[in-house]
């Protein structure tokens, strides 16, 4: 990682390599900040540069600015002082969170012009250390609803000084949050917190990273990850109010009697909303359809005028009740793949509808810009069913962002269950990337190795493979429906996901090796033992189409506590964090072990009454553990396991 003085002379140097400078330059550069006596922010207790945080800044950078001082303390042993606005006299010495013109003058030589989203900067010389980047933010309207229409306080349309911070916080004071709560985090205490000149720049490719985990971002209170997220620079970024969701679902309630030309033409001449439910379609030919969802931009604009992104997704039921008025039917294009559309009493093997779907688009698009000069205003669609593969001959405006909705993660081999051909699904996201498409990525995920029913579902080399893949074609945002949170059980699946969600082309197993040091320090090699078995165990489930059972045996079992006494016995003599590290990780075995024995059970209680009394014992097992805060796990997920797991339930149901 990035800390010390010899590390930061070598950034410094790198920086020069990637910028295109001579050898000899760099050379030069190399001695040059060798010469250069360290910028020492903590010494043997004391601090010796305050943080100067710039005036108004909004609250989330003031909130960075306290975190990043408490976390200089836990490391240094001293906490700076905060300062809002600039000081007279300046200080000797000073850490600077956020950009203020007083920092021309202290670093003539850095470009403080952000030009990418979510640009960040951190740059010392031997008297500041600058911790900033791109901000946007509009004062009046600091308060705003989220995608799920809940308040949310202190939001901002770029965070990123707030995401410089934590990355500083991370790569600079080299802290780890390993998951939630006070067991997770990381430190390494310094008598000295000194660098040597360097500067640092990144700009993450994602831009949508809270929906990982969406049951934490800001307004959802459902999750039980919302600081962890947020220190992991994954809740607060850029496109994390995006509109990642169908349209049209309530027109039908709202115009059917009025409007009833807004709908598609079904076989049977009607416009009958088939097959109902919010899965109602509508003709995208039609130009009141055009204007209607323009007068409904306009709308929430009203009500958030920090919005830019606007959903023009079709509904759900994707492929069922699409119109086949002769103006949409002349958008297809007979070159296209084939899918099996249905109707009312009827189905038809059709070509896919992707090029239909961008012309529509492309037309709101349009119209967007012509109503809204000068804004970064976006339509987003999905590549879903019949639009998952990729259109023949239109292309997305550059305003338009195609989320493609699929079931493959952590599989780029497999196929696309509704496709005619066994296409792969990765192959189709990568023919839409191909026609020049903004790109997100959002899959359903499946349970095939148990995530939905909180087991060890932790495929971490293929979940790297996965981010690569997007990444390299066009992706700017990553969305999962859903990940219903089990820490103990998936946990450092998604501290993989995160961290490759600010950067994706990283070695997956190399984050996943640094875990094991920093988390459970001599036991490290027994505690990658262990998630390599959960991981092994994952894909051989999926692989060979298994059943729980079938990998999760009495065998597996003792393999697993196996590892984790001799996780113990390794740290016998270390510090206790890490015994109770290992007992955060040994609930989640505990807690897969009840499962896997209830769902057997499951299938014979009710012709064995010591089978259900069982069951009833497990799930107040169960319940105990979920219960306990420090587990971090998600309680309404649980609960909805009684549904087709407790008997009680069952039967009264």
């Amino acid at each position: 990682m990035r800390h010390g003085m010899t590390m930061c002379v070598i950034g410094t140097v790198l920086l020069m390599m990637a910028n295109g400078y001579t050898m000899q330059q760099k050379e030069d550069a190399k001695k040059n900040a060798s010469k250069v006596p360290p910028l020492i922010l903590v010494d043997k207790g004391a601090s010796l540069a305050p943080i100067i945080v710039f005036k108004d800044a909004p609250p989330m950078t003031r909130k960075a600015a306290d975190e990043l001082a408490a976390y200089i303390e836990k490391v240094g042993g001293a906490k700076p002082q905060v300062i809002e606005g600039l000081p007279d006299p300046l200080p000797e010495k000073a850490i600077w969170v956020g950009f203020q013109p007083k920092l021309k003058e202290l670093f003539p030589k850095i470009d403080f012009d952000f030009k990418y989203p979510e640009e960040i900067l951190i740059t010392a010389n031997d008297k500041n250390l600058v911790i900033a980047g791109r901000d946007r933010w509009d004062p009046q309207h600091l308060m705003v609803n989220d995608r799920f229409s809940k308040p949310t306080v202190s939001w901002q349309q770029e965070f990123g000084t707030v995401n410089a911070v934590y990355t500083f916080i991370q790569d600079y004071l080299d802290v780890r949050w390993l998951w939630p709560g006070e067991t997770g985090e990381d430190i390494i205490k310094k008598e000295k917190i000194a660098f040597a000149p360097f500067e640092y720049r990144y700009h993450p490719q994602i831009r949508l990273r809270g929906g990982i985990l969406c049951q934490s971002v800001p307004g959802n209170n459902q999750g039980v990850s919302h600081d962890w997220g947020r220190l992991q620079r994954m809740q607060l970024d850029s496109a994390n109010r995006a509109d990642i969701n169908h349209c049209f679902y309530d027109w039908w309630d709202r115009f059917h009697e009025t409007h009833p030309e807004y709908f598609a033409l079904q076989p049977d001449g009607s416009r009958s909303g088939y097959p109902a439910h919010g899965g109602e379609k509508i003709c995208q030919s039609n130009p009141g359809v055009w204007d209607q969802w323009l007068d409904d931009v306009a709308k929430k604009l009203e009500k958030d005028p920090t919005r830019t992104m606007f959903s023009a997704a079709f509904t759900d039921n994707n492929t069922s009740g699409h119109c086949i008025c002769e103006k949409c039917r002349a958008w297809d294009v007979p070159e296209a793949k084939k899918r099996l559309l249905t109707w009312s009493g009827m189905a038809e093997e059709y070509v896919a509808l992707s090029d239909r779907d961008v012309m529509f688009a492309n037309i709101l698009a349009r119209k967007l810009k012509q109503r809204y000069p000068g804004k970064d205003y976006c339509v987003q669609i999905f590549g879903y069913g019949p639009t998952r593969p990729a259109p023949v001959k239109n292309k997305p405006d550059d305003n338009v962002i195609v989320a493609h909705v699929t079931n493959w993660f952590a599989g780029l081999e497999d196929s696309d269950p509704e496709s005619l051909d066994n296409e792969k699904a990765s192959q189709e996201f990568a023919d839409w990337a191909a026609t020049g498409a903004k790109m997100f990525y959002r899959p359903n995920l499946p349970s095939q190795g148990g995530m939905y029913v909180m087991l060890p579902d932790v495929p971490f080399g293929r979940a790297a493979e996965t981010f690569r893949y997007v990444a390299k074609h066009n992706c700017t945002g990553i969305f999962f429906d859903t990940i219903d949170e089990c820490w103990p059980t998936q946990g450092p699946l998604y501290y993989l996901m995160a961290h490759l969600a600010w950067n994706p082309y990283q070695d997956g197993y190399a984050v996943m090796d640094d875990y094991y040091r920093r988390g459970f320090g001599p036991a490290a090699q027994q505690l990658k033992a262990y998630w390599t078995l959960m991981e092994e165990t994952r894909n051989r489930m999926v692989d060979g189409k298994l059943t729980y059972s079938q990998v999760y045996d009495a065998a597996f079992f003792k393999r697993a506590a196996g590892l984790l006494d001799g996780a113990d016995a390794a740290v016998a003599k270390a510090p206790e964090i890490y015994r109770r590290r290992i007992a955060y990780v040994r609930v989640g075995l505990e807690f897969t072990r009840k499962m896997i024995e209830a769902m057997d059970l499951n299938t014979r209680w009710k012709t064995d009454k010591k089978a259900a009394d069982r069951i009833r014992a497990l799930w107040k097992e169960l319940e105990l553990i979920v219960n306990e805060k420090e587990n971090h796990i998600y309680w309404n997920a649980f609960m909805g396991f009684k549904s087709w797991l407790h008997p009680d339930f069952i039967e009264k149901k």
